[in-house]
C-alpha cells in the first residue's frame, strides 16, 4: 500500500509502506534501523555506516554523507531513502526525490534524537520498537541530567581548531550533563577556534574527540600548552551519536563523570 507522511523538515513523502528496501544516509539511522530488527530490509549505507559491527558489513556501501553513486543506488531498487539534514547535503536530496521517495529526518537535540527513534520506527512499521528504544535511551540518559557543571569546549578538528557549537546534538549533551558549552559564544554550529579564542573562552574542561579528528592521548600536552589549568580528555566521539548508541553511551558518560570528578 502507498502512505503519505511529513518529514522533520515538512516535506511529504509518499511511498510504499512498509518498505522493504531502505537505503540510509545516515550512519545513526542505519544503526536504528538494525536495533529495530530491519537488517533484512537495509539495502544500502553509506561507507560511514560502521555500526552495528559486524553485521552493518553486509550492506552495500553506495554513498558518503556528503556524496553518493545515483546508479549504485538506483540498482538496489530502494521504496525509500532516509537522509538526515546536517548529515546529508540538499543537493543529495534533491538529486535522489526525483526517482525515489527520500524522508528526511533533522537531530539537533537529545530530544530530537528520541523522536527520531520513533519517527524511523513509525514509517518503517516498527513503532513499538521505535518507541522502546527511545524509552531505553531517555531512562538512561535522565539518570545522568545535572551530573556536572562549568564550562566545557568539545573540540572536533585540528588544523583549524574546531569545536561544536550551537544547536548541535553534542552541545545539547553536554548541556544535560551539567556543562555549559563554551563555544556556543561564537556564530555557527561548529566554528573554527585560534589559540587565542581557546584561551579567552577558558574553559575548565576541554574534550578531545576521537572522530571526525583522531584525537588521542598525545594531543594532551598541545592543548595543556594553551590552558594550563584546565582538564584536558580525549572521549570515544562515537559516544556523542545519538540513536542506539545513546544506549551504550550512558554508561560511558557515567564511567567518564565519575572519573572526571576525581581529577
Amino acid at each position: 500500500m502507498e502512505r503519505t507522511v511529513t518529514d522533520a523538515l515538512g516535506r511529504t513523502v509518499t511511498y510504499t509502506y512498509p518498505p522493504k528496501r531502505i537505503v540510509s544516509l545516515c550512519p545513526a539511522v542505519t544503526d536504528t534501523l538494525f536495533a529495530l530488527g530491519l537488517a533484512d530490509e537495509t539495502a544500502g549505507r553509506t561507507r560511514f555506516c560502521i555500526h552495528p559491527s559486524p553485521d552493518v558489513l553486509d550492506v552495500p556501501a553506495v554513498a558518503g554523507t556528503k556524496d553518493l553513486k545515483l546508479d549504485r543506488i538506483l540498482e538496489l531498487q530502494p521504496d525509500l531513502i532516509i537522509a538526515e539534514k546536517e548529515e546529508n547535503t540538499k543537493e543529495m536530496v534533491e538529486t535522489l526525490e526525483p526517482h525515489v521517495p527520500v524522508y528526511v529526518a533533522e537531530v539537533q537535540s537529545i530530544e530530537d534524537a528520541y523522536r527520531m527513534m520513533i519517527d524511523i520506527g513509525d514509517i518503517t512499521g516498527r513503532l513499538p520498537e521505535g518507541r522502546q528504544l527511545a524509552e531505553k535511551a531517555k531512562a538512561g540518559f535522565q539518570a545522568l541530567e545535572g551530573t556536572v557543571s562549568g564550562d566545557v569546549l568539545y573540540v572536533i578538528w585540528k588544523k583549524p581548531y574546531m569545536a561544536a557549537g550551537r544547536t548541535t546534538y553534542i552541545q545539547s549533551v553536554l548541556e544535560h550533563l551539567g556543562f555549559t558549552n563554551a563555544a556556543a559564544r561564537f556564530l555557527g554550529r561548529y566554528p573554527a577556534l585560534e589559540p587565542k579564542d581557546i584561551q579567552d573562552l577558558d574553559p575548565s574542561v576541554v574534550l578531545l574527540a576521537s572522530e571526525p579528528y583522531p584525537f588521542k592521548q598525545k594531543h594532551i600536552k598541545e592543548f595543556q600548552e594553551i590552558l594550563p589549568h584546565s582538564l584536558i580528555l580525549p572521549v570515544d566521539g562515537e559516544m556523542f551519536w545519538y540513536g542506539p548508541r545513546m544506549l551504550e553511551a550512558v554508561h560511558y558518560f557515567s564511567s567518564l563523570l565519575s572519573d572526571m570528578q576525581h581529577e
